[in-house]
């Protein structure tokens, strides 16, 4: 019975085995590039989640007993192990604010005024005995205040005071502290006890190619040009001009891509190939050692920028194709696609979910797929179209993963890159290789020189008349939508001019039809207390107003936070500086030149520097679309407390089935005399002064019973917020509780349904209704 049971198994089993195995192999590649991703993303997920289910992979490989799965599983393990090795171990919480002693050299620098900020390659970390071991860093970028005088190359021994890697994390905003980790950076920090630091060895100062540059390039602009172009420092570009390329949507010609290695490789094949017909007239279509010159010239282009990811990822790619197209027992077009993404991802395991890997492979199969299954078009329309569809795919992309787009950017790059691809990256490369002849080389570069300075004007010109225009959260998703959709009717086969075009009109119709339902309706509440460090910036939006409540911090070296939240200039119907402290009030100046803003509250006239200001007094209330304003505090003028913190504007927000309540920084004199008149539950409640131990008293929690409790505190700030007895009074109420330093934005909804928080940052808490909140101390 049991022989005619396994008979009978294998009668069945095997012809399904060898379907799917015949299946599987027309799809070998997309499979392993399916299982490297599968391995680097797990680098990021905590190892108890993935231990066993890599260990069950494999058994079922093994059980199998097939090439492929055996293939996918050591692919996975091996760009699982590639990641695990490369992905920075971060500072352990016990030393954040601690001082240690760093030895280390100097791998890069930038002058910012008063201070240095480098990045420090770490050879040893040493810190108190009772402390947690650091000697796991391997990079950490220091800031250095009233440093001396600095270079790259040297080794110091410095006292420093670090912290985990750990930035603002707003919607739709950079997170830095991910950027961090994706460099490979352990920590942050700055230098303490400057007078003790020792240089242990001078270094050699700039990079030999910097150094050439400094000593046969003196016109400052013409030099970071061509350290940009040419050496991939995209540092060298001042913060002003960055923004012009961002604002005109041609970043990615300003550094070494993809296109620019390309490029040069197609003239390096095509001299190499007509230098092979003039030596090898009869066999010159055969001779492969122009093929392997233009792939030298790939890495040697890429090898200038110090093999920076951007550039060795263009390399890997251009060498693929370079292979494809030289049809010697070479893979398929889509085959080599996948191909160069498995290698690219084998070689850098992080940088799979960073935007500018899927920008280059998504930008190489749009080209693929606008070329495929077309007669030879006529030249100068097959670049038009060419470049139309990879506007709009790229467009589409950058609006979903950044929210900005150039609203002219398709006919500024159809300008721009053959600008800067056939004129500017020549004549700078010819200079390099003509430099040592005396004045070629500065010819050369001054020539380039002066394309860069066209380059720029006509680009400040665009920017000029372009739409001040950005589209708002609602409209992102819309908008990439109907990109990607058009990008995708010119693409697909098979249909005539007349249908590409009435599909383009519906497609365009119904996706900007969608966009202009507004996301909140009238009743309907949202709010969102962004993280902007130690201090409060809380935007209120209904379904046709929008106001802030304070603007967030101004730290001692004049940066505000504010700054990172928005892109464009911004309509306010009101804002409310809850008092004059720097970590409430410290936007306001931006507020002002930049952002327009039709009213403005504050304790006095005179608390902020502002033409009009309203004194917020309770009582005061305004109504918009079906949702409340009332300011609960200060009662009068005549009785206004002497502190600061005791003068906060108290507001009150409620539509038909929530209350939210802002206290500001008032303590508890004045939380007693404002529950004294307001006795009502509340739904969610902004802490006052960020969790302070002299806030949120026990009548006030009593008498509200917040429901959802909401600190708006910075990442190790130097205060405690919040206190451990704040938020174990809370925790005793049963109110929910959240923390900006630790779960990033904070976003409420209220509606008719229900009320939501959502926060930035996973749920990383201690219980589930009360995620990332710790004490500050």
């Amino acid at each position: 019975m049991g022989e005619e049971n396994l008979s009978e198994y294998h009668e069945r089993f095997v012809p399904i085995r060898r379907e799917l195995i015949d299946c599987a192999k027309g799809i070998r590649l997309p499979l392993l590039c399916l299982a490297a991703g599968i391995g680097a993303l797990l680098v990021r997920v905590p190892q108890e989640r993935w231990l066993w289910a890599l260990a069950l992979f494999w058994l079922l490989a093994a059980a199998l007993y097939h090439r492929l799965l055996l293939l996918m599983a050591g692919v996975l393990a091996l760009a699982l192990y590639h990641g695990l090795a490369q992905w920075p171990e971060p500072l352990a919480e016990g030393l954040a604010r601690q001082d240690v002693i760093l030895t280390g050299r100097v791998v890069s620098l930038e002058r910012l005024g008063g201070r240095a900020r480098f990045n420090l390659e770490v050879a040893g970390c040493q810190g108190a005995a009772e402390l947690p071991r650091c000697d796991h860093l391997n990079n950490v970028r220091l800031d250095w205040y009233r440093p001396p005088s600095l270079e790259t190359g040297e080794r110091w021994q410095l006292t420093a005071r670090l912290k985990p890697p750990r930035g603002f994390l707003n919607p739709g905003r950079f997170d830095y502290g991910a950027w961090l980790m994706d460099k490979g950076f352990g920590a942050t920090g700055y230098v303490r006890d400057a007078d003790d630091a020792v240089r242990l060895h001078s270094g050699s100062g700039p990079a030999l190619t910097e150094r050439w540059l400094y000593l046969r390039v003196h016109d400052d602009f013409t030099r970071r040009w061509l350290q940009a172009l040419t050496l991939g420092d995209g540092g060298a570009l001042e913060s002003s001009q960055w923004t012009l390329l961002r604002d005109t949507g041609t970043t990615h010609l300003a550094v070494i891509s993809g296109l620019h290695v390309g490029l040069v490789s197609g003239w390096v094949l095509l001299l190499g190939r007509l230098l092979a017909r003039l030596l090898q007239p009869q066999r010159w279509r055969m001779v492969i050692w122009p093929w392997g010159l233009a792939g030298l010239a790939a890495v040697a282009y890429a090898g200038l920028s110090g093999f920076a990811p951007p550039a060795v990822r263009a390399a890997i790619m251009t060498l693929i194709a370079l292979w494809t197209a030289s049809g010697r027992h070479a893979p398929g077009v889509w085959q080599a696609w996948w191909l160069a993404l498995l290698v690219v991802i084998m070689t850098a395991p992080l940088s799979l979910l960073r935007p500018g890997l899927w920008l280059s492979f998504g930008a190489v199969a749009v080209l693929i797929l606008a070329w495929r299954w077309r007669e030879k078009p006529v030249w100068w329309y097959a670049i038009l179209r060419s470049q139309a569809l990879l506007s709009l795919a790229t467009g589409a992309a950058t609006l979903l993963l950044f929210g900005q787009l150039a609203s002219l950017s398709l006919l500024i790059n159809l300008v721009a890159i053959p600008w800067v691809s056939m004129v500017m990256v020549p004549l700078a490369l010819l200079g390099w290789l003509l430099s040592p002849v005396p004045g070629v080389g500065q010819l050369l570069w001054g020539l380039f020189g002066h394309t860069a300075h066209y380059f720029e004007d006509a680009l400040e010109l665009v920017r000029q008349w372009q739409p001040q225009w950005q589209p708002s959260a609602e409209q992102i998703w819309p908008l990439s939508a109907m990109a990607f959709l058009v990008c995708l009717v010119w693409l697909l086969p098979g249909l005539s001019r007349v249908w590409r075009c009435v599909a383009s009109v519906m497609t365009m119709s119904l996706c900007l039809g969608g966009s202009a339902t507004p996301v909140l309706r009238s009743g309907e509440l949202s709010l969102v207390v962004h993280d902007v460090g130690q201090g409060q910036l809380i935007d209120i939006r209904t379904a046709s107003g929008r106001w802030l409540y304070d603007s967030g911090p101004r730290s001692r070296s004049g940066f505000m936070a504010i700054t990172t939240l928005w892109d464009g200039p911004q309509h306010f119907d009101g804002v409310i500086v809850s008092h004059g402290d720097m970590d409430h009030a410290g936007g306001v100046p931006v507020l002002k030149t930049l952002h327009e803003v039709e009213r403005w509250w504050a304790p006095l006239p005179d608390t902020i520097e502002v033409e009009g200001v309203m004194p917020c007094r309770a009582g005061a209330s305004w109504r918009v679309d079906g949702v409340s304003f009332t300011f609960l505090w200060p009662r009068s003028t005549a009785t206004l407390p002497a502190a600061e913190n005791d003068r906060s504007c108290v507001l009150l927000v409620e539509t038909a089935h929530h209350r939210v309540l802002i206290t500001g920084d008032a303590g508890q004199a004045v939380e007693a005399r404002i529950v004294a008149h307001y006795q009502a539950p509340v739904d969610v409640l902004v802490a006052g002064h960020h969790g302070s131990h002299g806030s949120s008293s026990q009548r006030l929690v009593d008498l509200l019973e917040p429901a959802r409790v909401i600190y708006s505190a910075g990442y190790l700030n130097a205060y405690g917020h919040p206190a451990d007895s704040v938020v174990r009074r809370f925790r005793h109420a049963g109110s929910c509780q959240w923390n900006t330093a630790f779960d990033g934005a904070i976003t409420v909804t209220s509606s008719a349904l229900e009320i939501s928080v959502v926060s930035q940052r996973p749920v990383s808490g201690v219980e589930q209704c009360r995620p990332g909140v710790e004490s500050g101390r």
